[in-house]
C-alpha cells in the first residue's frame, strides 16, 4: 500500500527527522484520500543543507509517479538554472506560467518542484498564485490535483538557533514542536526582502498548507548516515570508519560541537577516503 511504503521508508531511511515525517504523511494521506480536494497540496520545507529537504521530495515523487523524476508529469524548477537573470523576470513570468497551465491541462496530477526558493527572484513565485487557490476553475482547467513542493535553506539558520537554544533549556530535539519552530521560519522566510516568498501572495493568502521545518544533525544521526552509505556501496562496517567519517564534518556551536554544519550531505563523498 502507498501510504505504508513511503511511512516505512520515511521511518528506516530519513535520518533525525521526526517532524518531517508527521507533516509530509499528514499532508500527503489528506489530499490523496480526498477524491475532490477543495486546492492543491502545497508545501514549504525549509532546513539547512544537507538535512534532508531534497531526499524527502524525491523520495515523494518516487512514490507517486512510475518513472519518479523522469515522470513527464513532474518538474523541476531551479533559480539558477531557470530565471538566472533578474533582468528577464517578466518573460519568466509568462513562461512559468505558460508551462503549469499547459502541463497541468495534460495531467491533473502533476507536481512542481521548485529547488532553493530563497534564490528565486522576488516576485516571480506569485505568477502561481491561481494555481495554488482553492478557485474551482482557473483557467478553464480544474487544478485541485496537483503537488507543489518549495525547498529552501531559508529558516535554516533559525531553526537551528530555536533548537540550539531548546536543547540548552534541556528540551530534547524529538520534543521539538512545529509550534517551535514556525514563528521563526516565518521571520525568516516570509519577511526576508532576499526571499522569493518576500511580500508573496503564497503568505498573505495561506496557500501553504504544510511547513516541513528540517532539523540540524547531531553526531549521532551522522553515523546514521555514514552506516546506511556503506550498506547502499556494499562496504564494512568498520566502527572506526564510522567514528572517523563522523569525526571529520564540522559541528556549530564552537564550543558544544552539536550539530553539523552541512548534515549529511559530504558523507557520501568522505567514505571514499576510507577505502
Amino acid at each position: 500500500h502507498f501510504f505504508s511504503g513511503l511511512e516505512f521508508d520515511l521511518a528506516t531511511n530519513l535520518v533525525g527527522q521526526p517532524l518531517v515525517r508527521q507533516q509530509v504523511m499528514k499532508g500527503v494521506r489528506e489530499f490523496l484520500e480526498n477524491p475532490n480536494p477543495v486546492k492543491p497540496l502545497v508545501m514549504s520545507f525549509h532546513g539547512s543543507t544537507g538535512t534532508g529537504k531534497t531526499y524527502v521530495s524525491t523520495m515523494l515523487i518516487r512514490y507517486l509517479f512510475q518513472r519518479g523524476l523522469q515522470s513527464p508529469y513532474v518538474h523541476h524548477f531551479s533559480p539558477i538554472v531557470h530565471f538566472p537573470h533578474a533582468e528577464q523576470i517578466q518573460q519568466y513570468k509568462e513562461s512559468l506560467k505558460h508551462w503549469i497551465q499547459g502541463n497541468l491541462t495534460n495531467c491533473g496530477r502533476s507536481a512542481f518542484l521548485f529547488d532553493e526558493m530563497d534564490k528565486m527572484h522576488p516576485g516571480l513565485i506569485d505568477v502561481i498564485i491561481p494555481f495554488l487557490g482553492p478557485s474551482w476553475v482557473v483557467y478553464g482547467t480544474n487544478y485541485r490535483k496537483a503537488i507543489f513542493i518549495f525547498i529552501s535553506n531559508a529558516g535554516g539558520e533559525q531553526i537551528n538557533n530555536v533548537t540550539l537554544a531548546l536543547w540548552r533549556a534541556r528540551k530534547d530535539r524529538e520534543e521539538i514542536s512545529l509550534q517551535d519552530l514556525e514563528p521563526a521560519i516565518s521571520k525568516a522566510v516570509f519577511e526576508n526582502p532576499q526571499s522569493g516568498f518576500w511580500k508573496s501572495g503564497i503568505i498573505n493568502e495561506h496557500l501553504i498548507d504544510f511547513v516541513v521545518p528540517f532539523l540540524p544533525l547531531k553526531q549521532y544521526h551522522v553515523k546514521q548516515c555514514v552506516i546506511s552509505e556503506l550498506v547502499q556501496q556494499g562496504l564494512e562496517l568498520r566502527p572506526s570508519v564510522i567514528q572517523e567519517v563522523a569525526d571529520s564534518i564540522p559541528y556549530f556551536p564552537e564550543e558544544e560541537k552539536l550539530f553539523s554544519s552541512t548534515g549529511c550531505k559530504t558523507v557520501a563523498s568522505r567514505i571514499s577516503f576510507f577505502f
